[in-house]
């Protein structure tokens, strides 16, 4: 026989051994040379503007203030029997209660009233924001009447202040 019939019958097997170590070798190659982006130290914050290191010399703007005082806190009733007192159970209904808005010096006891207050403040500066001041006697039903309200008048910054009592 010749060469060239032991070569043809001879097996032919691929190495795989050095095919996965030249794999392996560029997989470190390009893990070691990979560089990740740097935030250098920008990160995306709401942070408040007057204090620190870069101070503006932005003017705070004045804030609307919206207190909500109790004035008669009223009598709790059920609010499927208005004529029955609250059991002290579930929801209730107030009857006499009467709440007392006041914005700046101005003072009212009508919850149109402070609607146009707030449309007048609003309309002399549209950026400008609010808080709703709710003061002790003061419930949920109370302060989303006045929320609604500044919403409607266009204010868009509203923070509430209160104060916690245990």
């Amino acid at each position: 026989m010749s060469v060239l019939t032991d070569i043809a019958e001879e097996e032919f097997e691929m190495e795989m051994t050095p095919m996965i170590d030249v794999t392996f070798l560029l997989l470190i190659f390009f893990l070691l040379t990979l560089k990740f982006k740097t935030l250098e130290g920008k990160l995306s914050a709401y942070l408040p503007k007057d204090v620190g290191v870069n101070t503006s010399d932005a003017e705070p703007k004045e804030k609307v203030e919206i207190k909500i005082t109790v004035v008669a806190e009223g009598k709790r009733v059920d609010p499927n029997d208005m004529t029955k007192d609250y059991s002290g159970e579930g929801r209730f209904e107030y009857i006499g209660r009467k709440l007392r808005y006041q914005v700046g010096p101005r003072s009212t006891s009508e919850i149109d009233e402070l609607a146009k207050s707030l449309r007048r403040m609003i309309d002399a500066d549209p950026e400008r924001p609010a808080t709703i001041d709710s003061r002790p006697g003061t419930v949920y039903g109370d302060i989303v009447p006045v929320l609604d309200v500044a919403v409607d008048a266009g204010y868009q910054d509203i923070t509430f202040v209160g104060e916690y009592k245990k």
